[in-house]
Order: structure tokens, then sequence, then C-alpha cells
């Protein structure tokens, strides 16, 4: 039995139109800021299936998590048609293989087709997608964008990121991106303009909405979902209010920079074995920090992170008047309490295998504190704080994301964040903050004071020696 592409009597809506003929067409790259059930994973997986047949690839279907991929994709029915939605996109006849444990189909010319999450993509790397489409790329890792760019452009691949807005976080950032570069692809649709729900349907969603999550939760979530609002209020976010607070002020800037005259550099972490693990490089100065630099990844042990950051530090110097080059930036190096311990597979623990690279009076664990008291030192020193714009811009996207998690029963947020991808960046982020507010501060210098080389009797001879030059 031979089967037309894409399948069935699926056609893209009048709206979806623009971005079908972008994408047939060869379009690579495709940002869609649709509102709640406008068919976003629908036409991405129709548009993979004609993909698929014209060229022989690997294809991936991304969602921000592995364990919702199956529910969210994989087993997902239409409830129009009361078929599997990748029944609708892949039928039967094309398929070679269908890998239900894996999430994987095999199509008869050799392609493949899978369902994945970004919270694991560091096992996905090493693949060679051809197309990806990152699904609710405003809940995902933005970090696997940065590492499967580069195996997209060397397959001439298509990217294509769908979602609807979580406040101003990276998903905002490619969005606009995307409307600056003429090759790209960059649309947000609401609920008025698609015509799926009457003015009435959408107060009817208000309504449930607010029943369900309470009045200004409820009404938030309606206007990220159904009014792709990127400024709705983010509730539940930790510290978005007062990264916006400080954009304003000009404390995100790529005018913070290192002093070379300045304090010692102080850097906190969250660090896990062969996990995601977050850096920030605090510089203490008078009446507050700046934040100079950040690194963050996944998949190296504490000996490899050691020398990864001994590289980075290499780029900052302390002024040494007795040495030209200067001396050393490092102040110390704060582990979270996790770092202490070993694992069989392990020769010593995080912190041993720092200490053996920087010396054990440079790596230090941070102090013992709850998570509570971590935030509160957060909230209370981010007014104090500076961030340099640019090398720091992905630990503030995941500051932005760091979010309380819902309870839905309550209809509260819990005193817990929630633990995904952004969590690692607050921690480590929130593990500096008790470090530096528990330090005393720089003194101001005092501009006044004599030479601390000079006595009182020499600076009396210096002063006579002019007299007598001048007479």
């Amino acid at each position: 039995m031979k089967a037309t592409l894409p399948h069935g009597n699926w056609q893209p809506r009048e709206y979806q139109l623009p971005v079908w003929r972008y994408l047939q067409g060869g379009g690579k790259h495709a940002e869609l800021v649709w509102h709640r059930r406008s068919g976003k994973d629908e036409i991405c997986m129709h548009h993979t299936a004609c993909a698929a047949f014209r060229r022989v690839a690997g294809y991936w279907h991304m969602l921000p998590e592995y364990a919702q991929a199956r529910k969210a994709i994989w087993d997902s029915v239409n409830p129009h048609t009361g078929k599997r939605r990748i029944d609708e996109a892949f039928p039967k006849e094309i398929r070679a293989t269908t890998r239900d444990q894996e999430m994987q189909i095999v199509l008869q010319n050799g392609s493949t087709w899978q369902v994945v999450g970004s919270d694991r993509f560091d096992a996905l790397v090493g693949s060679s997608p051809a197309g990806i489409v990152y699904s609710e790329w405003a809940l995902s890792n933005p970090s696997v964008r940065a590492y499967l760019r580069p195996i997209l452009a060397e397959n001439n691949g298509w990217q294509i990121f769908n979602t609807t807005p979580r406040g101003r976080n990276h998903a905002y950032t490619t969005m606009k991106a995307a409307e600056r570069d003429p090759q790209a692809f960059a649309q947000i649709l609401d609920a008025t303009q698609t015509g799926i729900f009457s003015t009435e349907r959408l107060a009817e969603e208000l309504a449930a909405y607010i029943a369900e999550f309470g009045e200004d939760y409820g009404r938030a979530k309606f206007e990220q979902e159904y009014l792709c609002s990127f400024d709705a209020a983010n509730l539940g976010a930790i510290l978005a209010r007062s990264l916006t607070v400080a954009e304003r002020s000009d404390r995100i800037t790529d005018r913070v920079v290192f002093d070379p005259k300045g304090q010692a550099l102080e850097i906190s972490a969250d660090i896990g074995r062969r996990d995601t693990s977050t850096w920030w490089f605090w510089q203490p100065c008078i009446g507050g920090y700046r934040i100079i630099d950040y690194d963050g990844g996944f998949g190296l042990d504490a000996d490899e992170w050691a020398e990864r950051l001994k590289v980075r530090l290499d780029k900052y110097r302390l002024y040494d008047a007795t040495n030209p080059e200067g001396k050393d930036a490092l102040g110390k190096i704060w582990l979270p309490h996790d770092a202490q311990q070993k694992s069989f597979a392990a020769k010593r623990s995080a912190v041993e295998s720092f200490q053996h690279h920087f010396g054990s009076a440079r790596v230090w664990i941070t102090p013992m504190t709850s998570k509570a008291d971590r935030i509160n030192a957060a909230r209370v020193l981010m007014p104090r704080i500076a961030f340099h714009e640019t090398n720091c811009a992905r630990g503030i996207e995941g500051l932005r994301s760091w979010s309380f998690e819902y309870d839905a029963e309550k209809k509260m947020f819990s005193s817990e964040p929630r633990h995904d991808w952004a969590s690692h960046d607050g921690d480590g982020f929130s593990y500096g903050c008790v470090v530096m507010s528990q330090q005393k501060p720089p003194k101001p210098e005092d501009k006044t004071r004599f030479a601390l080389d000079q006595t009182i009797d020499e600076l009396i001879k210096k002063a006579r020696r002019r007299r007598l030059e001048n007479e």
C-alpha cells in the first residue's frame, strides 16, 4: 500500500501556510511562538515526515524533558480523529520499524525519526541529525542549541523552535534574533489572530485558568499560553524581577569588567560528576560585587573542569608592581557540600581534585545553609550585583528561568525551586551569594593618607628638598 505525504487528509491551516511554504521551500530556521492548541507540533511532525523522504538522515523531535516526551508526543492522541499523532504524520505504510521503548521510527528509505529530551542531550551528542524540532523551547535547556547547532551547520540541516512564552528568557532572545535574520522565519500568533477560538471561548478559558491556578497565576498563564505575551508576569520566578531591575539600572552590561587593581576573584559553583555544572566569577568591589564571567556545561569530571577553569582564569591578572605580567587573580573556589563525596568509579572527591590543581588554601566548601536561606541571600544581594552581559549571558538566562515549583492541589508555589536545567545556575549563584554576604566588603580607599612606606621625617626632608630646588 502506498502513502502520500503529508499523510491522509491533513493540510496546513490557513495561518500555518506561510511557515509551511517556507519550510517546504528549503527554509533552515523557523521560530514559531504560537498559542496553545494551534497545531505547532502537528505541522512540525508533518514537515519532518516529508523532509525525511526527501533526504535520508536522522530527525529529532525534542521536548524539554525526556519523561514528558512520551505523553506529549509519542502516545498523544488527536481528539478530533481519535488517532495517535505519530500515526497521522508517519503512517505505518512508510515505516520499516517502530521502536516503542526508544520512541523511534525507522522509515522504509532508511531515515529515522526519534522523540528525545533536552535534559538528556549529552547522550545524543555524537549523532548527526539533519533536522531538529525544539518543542516548548522556552522550557528547554538552552545549552542544547549551542551543542547541536554546529552539527546542523555541518549537515546543512534545519531547525524549528516552537513554543509559548515564559517571560523574556532564551526563547525571547532567539525569536528576536530570527526577526533580524532575513534567512529565518519568525512569527508570533496569539489566539485572537488564528480564528480557532471565539471571544466567548477565550473568556471561558481564562475563567478556567483562574479557577485552576488562582487569579494572579491563572491570568498570567492565560496571557502566556493564549495571548503569547512575553511580558506577562512570570509568577514563581525567583530572580526574574530583580534581573529586570538590574537591566534597567544598567547593571547588566559589557561595561562591567574585571578590575586588575581590585579584589581577587571568588568562584562559586554547583558541580556534579558527569552532570551539568555552573561557575560564577565574582569580584568584590566597593558597594557590591561584579560578576565578570560565567562557565557551564555537562559531561566533564572535576579534573576536566579544573583544567578548563585554569584556561578561563588566565584571562584575568591582578596588578603587581614587581611583575609586569601581574599576578594570579584567583582568590578561592567555593564548592558545594556534595563535592566532598566519593564514588566507586572516582579515585578522589571533587574537592580533592580541585585541591590537587589549585592548592588546598584556595578550595573551600560553601557554608551549610538551607535552600530558603540561599534564596533569601540571593534576593538581598541582587541590588548590589552587576553582570558582564556577554560573558554571563547563558547564566543570566538560567537565573531568569529559575522558578519555584507550583502545587496544583494547594494552588500555590512551594518553597522548593523546580529541579530543571535552570536550577543548576540558580544553585551556583545562590551559593555565591551566601559566601559574599558572609565576607567583609573592601573598604573605600582613603585618598588623604600618606604612602605607607614613608615616615614623617622622610616627608619633611622631601618637602625641604623641593623648596630648596625652587629657590
